[in-house]
């Protein structure tokens, strides 16, 4: 029997105005361990372990065996019969690119059990066809913070690294409700105006300098938005609660992570631990139970490891 396990890092996408194209991957992880079956036996068996595990299919259906099927598919090759074996560590449908690390998680499995046929690059552009957009899968496939756009031919994606600065800390208040992303996308507008997609484009260039420098002033004002958080931010009960005290205790700015309802702060080393409580604190005043954790962007993303199960 063949047997690997990987790591496959949360990720935050759109980080205020970067929506749909710049995403980061962070310190929680969910694990994958793929073990390749007899021929006699089943061709499927799938467990579950960590918070939440019971709401995960284990079968067909299930979103890490559908991106192993499709590698298989998209080499032309039969998958073999194959145990698989979750462990959960990032939170389902609350913005922190669960479903990300599923794709990623069954494609890279199903590579290193092939030996390894496709480049990490092939493997991409078949996560990036799964999940529709690339601000989530690329950073937990790649690690760090990118940008993503299309290149000069059909279907070609431009993988930008973001450096990120030593002294900007996430932090990231993960709520005791779910919103999906096919929600979240339903509020917003078909159509901006000029001055909006303007606004944006310039706030994006002072973000990718303000992780760069870990000047403050320009986090300040580089994490506005005017393409989704507006919008958003309706659905996510306590939100303005939240922002208030996440800037009096010293963040940069907070936005919503992915499609939400997480909140992302980043702050200066120094301020993180106020501004963890202070979030925590404002979001309990307004009936929501989070969990707050304090984090650091994942420079690996998607690796081989040797975690027990």
């Amino acid at each position: 029997m063949s047997t690997v396990s990987i790591a496959v890092p949360a990720t935050t996408a759109n980080l205020g105005p970067g929506f749909d194209c710049i995403g980061a991957a962070l310190s929680l992880y969910n694990e994958f361990q793929f073990t390749q079956l007899n021929s006699a036996e089943t061709a499927l068996k799938i467990t579950v372990t960590g918070a939440e595990a019971q709401r995960v299919q284990t079968d067909e259906s299930n979103l890490l065996y559908q991106a192993f099927l499709k590698f298989y598919q998209h080499i032309e090759k039969t998958p073999p019969p194959v145990e698989i074996d979750i462990k959960l560590g990032v939170p389902l449908a609350r913005g922190l690119g669960s479903s990300a690390t599923a794709i990623v998680g069954g494609l890279v499995g199903a590579n290193l059990l092939a030996g390894e046929p496709l480049r990490q690059v092939e493997v991409m552009q078949l996560a990036i066809e799964m999940e529709g957009h690339p601000d989530n899968v690329v950073p937990a496939l790649l690690g760090g913070c990118r940008l993503a756009a299309t290149g000069l031919v059909q279907q070609e994606w431009e993988i930008c690294n973001i450096p990120w600065h030593w002294d900007v800390i996430p932090v990231v208040a993960i709520p005791d409700f779910e919103l999906s992303t096919s929600e979240a996308r339903k509020v917003l507008p078909s159509e901006y105006s000029r001055a909006d997609a303007i606004f944006n484009s310039a706030h994006l260039g002072l973000l990718v300098r303000g992780l760069e420098s870990g000047r403050g002033d320009w986090l300040r004002s580089a994490m506005q938005d005017k393409i989704h958080q507006p919008y958003r931010k309706s659905l996510i009960e306590g939100y303005d609660a939240v922002y208030s005290a996440a800037l009096n205790a010293g963040a940069y700015g907070m936005v919503i992570s992915g499609a939400g309802p997480t909140l992302l702060a980043l702050v200066s080393t120094d301020k993180a631990q106020d501004v963890c409580q202070a979030m925590e604190s404002a979001w309990q005043k307004e009936g929501v139970m989070p969990e707050v954790k304090v984090l650091k962007v994942d420079f690996q993303g998607a690796r081989r490891t040797d975690v027990e199960f």
